[in-house]
């Protein structure tokens, strides 16, 4: 399978030399595991990132199975999800080029181009500079309000990212550090989509997933009670006391799986999140 984009679509005679130039790239090296690899290069004059996957092999198959977890064969969700969500206006890199070779899925490679998204920062090295100098309060409130339009597009048109945190949440830094509070809602950017799953609907215990990591995320932000009402109104429609009595359950599920992640490195968690908690039990 060998898909480009249209302004590529001339670039290579063959899937084959397709294949061979991008496998063959050289560049910044991002991240490197046993069987993927992630750079930045050039292609042509277009700086762009580059992931390479190797070959999952049969036992990490096998392991994700036996947990009931659809295995990442290649580079075909990412691939997938960035054209979705780029159709549904959602910004992601644009996608450039993308192949597979092989029909063994434990030994197949696979590539996806995209485009660099050069001069943003993400929302976790944004949030961390408030440590020292706190935000206005109309940043925090249009940033919740932003995310939890980002988070309700994603799971109403059936994607959820399975590694939705504030580091994979772009956003150009001249957003935030006006002299003036901003009036207008910032362009959020998301990236790293390789686990991304796309269905007809997101099923909760996903759901769950996502919106419990991006929380856990933002604890180091400490949203206040105001910030929390607002994410939970736009991912919702309905106010916090509405949708805390009404989607009890989700919430608990959230919450857990916040704290779970939380506690992995902190000895407890803060105390608005146990005052939350102790609500909704």
């Amino acid at each position: 399978m060998f898909e480009v984009a249209p302004d590529l679509s001339g670039r290579w005679p063959t899937e084959a030399a397709c294949f061979d130039e991008v496998m063959h790239l050289e560049g910044e090296l991002f991240r490197e595991f046993a069987n993927r690899r992630t750079l930045r290069a050039e292609l042509g004059q277009q700086p762009c990132f580059v992931k390479l996957h190797l070959g999952v092999g049969w036992p990490e198959i096998a392991k994700n199975l036996l947990t009931f977890r659809a295995p990442v064969l290649g580079a075909s969700n990412e691939w997938r999800a960035l054209n979705l969500l780029t159709r549904l206006g959602v910004r992601v890199p644009r996608p450039l080029a993308y192949a597979v070779r092989g029909v063994n899925p434990a030994r197949q490679h696979s590539f996806v181009v995209m485009e660099a998204l050069d001069g943003l920062m993400s929302l976790e090295e944004l949030t961390e500079t408030w440590r020292g100098h706190p935000p206005r309060p109309r940043v925090r409130a249009i940033l919740a309000e932003s995310l939890a339009d980002l988070t309700r597009t994603l799971h109403e048109n059936g994607v959820n990212h399975r590694d939705y945190y504030l580091c994979h949440v772009l956003v150009d830094p001249a957003w935030a550090a006006p002299r003036v509070p901003p009036t207008e809602a910032p362009t959020l950017h998301l990236i790293d989509l390789h686990r991304a799953q796309i269905r007809d609907r997101v099923p909760e215990r996903w759901r769950v997933k996502d919106v419990g990591g991006l929380l856990f995320s933002a604890f180091e932000a400490r949203p206040s009670r105001t910030d929390l009402a607002r994410f939970v109104r736009g991912y919702t429609g309905k106010s916090l006391r509405a949708s805390l009595a009404e989607d009890r359950t989700f919430w608990r599920r959230v919450l857990r799986r916040a704290r779970r992640l939380y506690l992995q490195d902190h000895p407890e968690v803060p105390a608005w999140v146990a005052a939350l908690e102790r609500e909704l039990a």
